[in-house]
């Protein structure tokens, strides 16, 4: 059997979950389909899901037809979710994009588009409603193809002469000259396939998932086309997510990406203090139903019990860990107790939700004995006061948002940490170098194995990748750098797994002292549409906003204006348009990843972040002389490290 992973994507109510709905009845998986607002759709089963009838979490459903299980991938469209649609896209072999045809394109269905594009996914889509007034089916091509992608092809017209000459010019040459010459019968299902493989050509399908218009032919289209490629007979799996069932237990999702997965499998060896990260249970879920396997097949998505310390992106076999994520939470929020409820004791809670949603970027201020998070919006705030109040019988709510900023460095340095209190050892040398924008943190070995044991190694890298390293300018997380292991030293009696975590901690936090780093804000890209009389005002509101935007674009009476703005300076500047354009302007923000900040000296005035000051990120190492160990500040710990190297 071919197993297929296909994702769901598409703007809030373009309607995915009908689409899903729909396709579960043609493939007779489900005797009748349900409805979003009637709160008994087939995926949209939480709670809060059913209240609010829109998609939250992303579930799966199995289509099983006589070419191939279809394995769908209903995702959130509201743009508070985006990251859980984005980590979706980790483990898509092809994505279904789903855009209503009475509305269009939109500004998060580009959002969509363009992260599709940075992974190269293929991409079939269905145009929706199409029994509204007022829908164009060759209006809608033509903007599919002037704001998505010119390869975007109409495959209702599959058989005719038009479909298979556009076919034709979206192939190399070879295609061409085969058609010529041969007709209809050189393009073949293999060659339009490699073209949507090779995201060449983009199916469009129409019809309204309500009415069941057009489902049975985009069904169609999908056997015929998708997920037709070999994949590797070597194991390969990737984490998609983490979550508990019903009865707390906690599950890891992971795409097959080659050869099998078994019952009892290791996926990840025993380091140090870490437990072996074994198999026990795996489940193929449909809908809340699962199957119990004692093997999965390349192309599933399933979940398995055993494994507690995995996150999502990570990789197994030949699978390279993920980390292409550039959906973040752009605003921090200090979350608020009851009165007599003491934060520190509800830590725990809020890390086992992090470990499901890892964008939470859960941290604690031993300072303030506050717990801080990491949210998208509105309606993810809510979400999560909902969640806390259903798992942990808590009330919360939360204090007004601050901006989310990072920090990096601008030149490479060499970190040291030392471990060495009485009886335990270990001493860490990492290099940290400015990595590109965007890029996150990537973690790398140039140590040789006769200096220290692989294992020793593997433990440091473990190490680095478990925890947000805090930055010295404000505390923010730190992003964008290349951290590369250039030497270790063990004891043969005294090292223990602890002690390389120590000494590896204080080894970044080390650098980071010794480095220039430089404050990182994040910013939006906006499009900002307005009538051309408040031209102006938008204009001189977007330069005291800091904004960097190109020359309007003009035309029947109208401008709009697009690029980048600082996330600290748009405020309730959305209701602001509303107000000096009467309700006839509007601006989209979508969030677009970190620059330099524009007012660093202001933002560091606010945090007052002293970096010695904080305790739960020493910077400093313990040595041990005379049968005690002793604490060296962080500019004494290179003249007393047992290891001599230089950049």
């Amino acid at each position: 059997m071919r197993y297929v992973c296909l994702g769901l994507t598409g703007h809030v109510d373009a309607g995915k979950t009908t689409l899903s709905e729909a396709l579960l009845y043609e493939s007779g998986t489900i005797r009748r389909t349900g409805r979003v607002d009637a709160g008994d759709a087939f995926l949209d089963t939480h709670a809060i899901e059913k209240a609010r009838g829109i998609t939250i979490f992303s579930k799966q459903a199995v289509v099983k037809t006589d070419a191939a299980s279809f394995i769908l991938v209903d995702t959130p469209g509201h743009v508070d979710f985006s990251a859980e649609t984005e980590r979706a896209l980790a483990v898509l072999d092809a994505a279904v994009l789903i855009v209503s045809g009475h509305d269009g394109v939109q500004a998060h269905t580009k959002t969509l588009w363009d992260l599709m594009e940075r992974r190269q996914i293929p991409v079939f889509l269905f145009v929706n409603k199409m029994d509204q007034p007022g829908t164009d089916r060759e209006r809608l091509m033509a903007q599919l193809r002037e704001e998505l992608d010119s390869g975007c092809t109409d495959f209702t017209e599959r058989g005719s002469d038009a479909f298979f000459e556009e076919i034709c010019m979206r192939g190399d040459d070879a295609l061409l000259d085969r058609y010529l010459e041969e007709g209809s019968g050189a393009v073949t299902e293999d060659a339009i396939a490699k073209l949507i493989r090779k995201r060449r050509v983009f199916p469009c399908f129409f019809g309204s998932a309500l009415k069941d218009t057009g489902v049975k032919e985009f069904l169609q289209g999908l056997c015929d086309y998708a997920g037709r490629e070999e994949r590797p007979s070597e194991f390969g799996a990737r984490v998609l997510k983490v979550t508990r069932d019903p009865d707390g237990n906690l599950l890891t999702w992971l795409k097959i990406t080659g050869g099998t997965l078994r019952a009892r499998q290791v996926l990840k060896e025993a380091a140090g203090d870490k437990d072996a990260q074994r198999v026990q249970q795996i489940r193929f879920y449909s809908g809340e139903r699962f199957e119990p396997l004692q093997e999965a097949q390349s192309g599933m998505l399933v979940a398995v019990t055993g494994p507690d310390s995995l996150s999502p992106g990570e990789g197994f076999g030949w699978e390279k860990a993920d980390s292409a994520g550039v959906l973040e939470p752009v605003l921090n929020y200090r979350v608020l107790f009851e009165e007599g409820i003491d934060p520190f004791t509800q830590l725990a809670k809020f890390r086992q939700l992090e470990q499901e949603d890892p964008m939470l970027h859960v941290t604690w201020d031993e300072e303030r004995g506050e717990i801080t998070v990491s949210l998208m919006g509105e309606v993810q705030k809510e979400v999560l006061i909902t969640v806390v109040r259903d798992r942990f019988r808590l009330n919360i709510s939360f204090s007004e948002g601050r901006v989310a900023y990072r920090e990096t460095v601008v030149a490479p340095v060499i970190g040291i940490g030392h471990f060495e209190p009485l009886r335990h050892y270990a001493e860490v040398h990492l290099l940290i170098e400015p990595g590109e924008r965007g890029s996150g943190l990537v973690f790398s070995s140039a140590c040789s194995t006769d200096d220290l044991d692989l294992n020793w190694q593997r433990l440091i890298l473990t190490h680095l990748a478990e925890k947000e390293h805090r930055g010295v300018l404000t505390g923010s997380p730190v992003t964008d750098l290349r951290i590369t292991l250039l030497a270790g030293r063990a004891h043969l009696k005294h090292t223990e797994g602890g002690d390389f975590r120590q000494a590896t901690y204080r080894a970044v936090r080390q650098g980071l002292m010794r480095a220039e780093s430089v404050l990182l804000e994040p910013v939006y890209d906006f499009e900002l549409d307005v009538p051309e009389t408040a031209l102006g005002r938008a204009m001189s509101d977007l330069s005291r906003m800091h904004a960097d935007f190109a020359a309007p674009l003009q035309k029947n009476g109208r401008a709009v204006l697009t690029g980048t703005v600082p996330v600290s300076e748009t405020g309730d500047y959305p209701v602001q348009v509303a107000a000096y354009t009467k309700g006839e302007g509007r601006i989209t923000l979508k969030p677009a990843g970190y620059v330099p900040c524009h007012n660093t000296q202001e933002v560091l005035a606010q945090f007052a972040y002293d970096p010695e000051r904080d305790t739960a990120n020493p910077a400093g190492s313990v040595f041990c002389s005379h049968g005690a160990g002793y604490p060296v500040p962080w500019n004494e710990v290179e003249a007393n490290a047992h290891i001599r190297i230089k950049i």
